[in-house]
């Protein structure tokens, strides 16, 4: 697979939320640029602060992260995220969601390959 490789961006969109929840639980806690950096080393690209910081917002609304203020040592502050308890449970169950819903996508692609 290319590491370049731009996906479309409704895919992008539909997978951002659990994406995000996985890369704040890779690193126990981050801030924007960090879940970023996360999400690129796993081959999502392209991925800017006006995308993030709203979605990581949008499960801060809904309860799945949390978030805290940190004054910066030499630089402005940051915030960083941390899944909540409901976080953890809705990346476990988007998780297996993702897996049966990705499954069902293959077969019907190989079976495509097959005629």
């Amino acid at each position: 697979m290319n590491p370049e490789k731009r996906w479309p961006s409704d895919w992008v969109r539909a997978a951002l939320p659990v994406c995000l929840l996985q890369a704040v639980a890779t690193s126990g806690e981050a801030y924007g640029y960090q879940v970023i950096q996360v999400l690129k080393g796993s081959g999502i690209d392209g991925l800017s602060g006006g995308t993030i910081y709203p979605a990581l917002n949008r499960l801060e609304l809904d309860g799945l992260v949390s978030s805290e203020w940190r004054e910066g040592e030499a630089g402005p502050g940051k915030k960083f995220y941390s899944l909540t308890d409901k976080g953890r449970q809705r990346l476990q169950e988007s998780s297996s969601d993702w897996d049966a819903f990705t499954s069902i996508i293959n077969k019907l692609l190989q079976a495509k390959k097959a005629h």
